[in-house]
């Protein structure tokens, strides 16, 4: 009996371990040798594929300095696995462990900090429409009677729909399983409009088959902050997180990084996004923080 009882607290203790461990990635990471970064296949020059298992962008760029700060602290090389998630599954999957830190193109709001934490901002987006330029639509007034595209798990047709513009106006919503696919909803023609983040439109148009055969147009839908996400209630990595950014805001660097990104012609096809940092991520730069897009709307 008395050994049944030990061998029962010895898996209690174990499980106990395991459950810290999964809130302490320091600790989880430093044990396995290996980390788990959560990439997008196209959120344009945040987070896209190289094909054959390789990914590039500024949060990418950003999480493998990350990376190398972790590596730093636990004194030893790690092993990064990257792991494409969609918008449906990225929370779920930094919160049980599977992802480490998500490194694409993610809104930092209110919901989203009940279940997990996010870095300093990198990011600012304004959430707009793309159409075709041939399309006549510029406006939100004229999406009436439209089909809509947007990506499953995203927040845009919401803001759309509680634009104070698009009082009186209906439209039909179709989905896509990732940007790549909602915005092939336009190319087809299944849609006349793909509502989503500004930079996310500009990316998927620039390495379209002819970037000149689309437009983005209409009011800002939204001003949202985008960062990298991690786990809740793990305050030592969200501070090395910070600590890496923020170091890079203050010395400057973080510009060179995002021009990398966003002004210069990037891999696979060479084509630049020709999309400046806008004065609302320069602000986010200027003064870290990690504030939800509640407070943005506030402001």
């Amino acid at each position: 009996m008395r050994k049944h009882l030990l061998v029962l607290a010895a898996a209690a203790l174990a499980a106990g371990g395991a459950f810290a461990q999964a809130n302490d990635t320091i600790a989880k990471v430093k044990a396995s040798g290996v980390i788990t970064m959560g990439v997008r296949d196209s959120s344009g020059g945040l987070s896209y594929t190289l094909g054959d298992g390789k990914y590039a962008g500024f949060h990418v760029d950003l999480c493998q300095r990350i990376v190398a700060n972790l590596e730093k602290a636990v004194g030893k090389k790690l092993e990064v696995k990257y792991l494409p998630v969609t918008s449906q599954n990225r929370i779920p999957l930094t919160q049980n462990g599977t992802v480490d830190i998500e490194c694409g193109s993610t809104t930092n709001n209110l919901a989203r900090q009940k279940d997990v934490a996010f870095v300093d901002t990198t990011f600012v987006e304004e959430v707009r429409i793309a159409v075709k330029a041939n399309s006549g639509i510029t406006s939100i007034a004229q999406l009436n009677g439209k089909t809509v595209a947007t990506t499953t798990g995203t927040t845009s047709v919401q803001l759309l729909r509680k634009h104070e513009r698009a009082k009186n106006v209906n439209f039909n919503e179709v989905f896509g399983k990732d940007h790549a696919d909602s915005f092939l909803l336009l190319e087809s023609g299944r849609a006349d409009a793909f509502v989503m983040d500004g930079q996310i439109l500009a990316g998927n148009i620039a390495t379209s088959k002819n970037p000149s055969a689309y437009k983005i147009v209409g009011e800002s839908l939204s001003v949202e902050p985008i960062a990298i996400m991690i786990r809740k209630d793990d305050p030592a990595f969200k501070k090395l997180c910070d600590d890496t950014v923020v170091g890079y805001m203050k010395s400057g660097e973080i510009q060179k990084i995002y021009d990398k990104w966003f002004m210069q012609p990037i891999p696979p096809k060479n084509v630049s996004l020709n999309l400046p940092a806008s004065a609302a991520t320069k602000e986010a730069w200027a003064h870290p923080n990690d504030k939800p897009t509640e407070e943005y709307v506030i402001k």
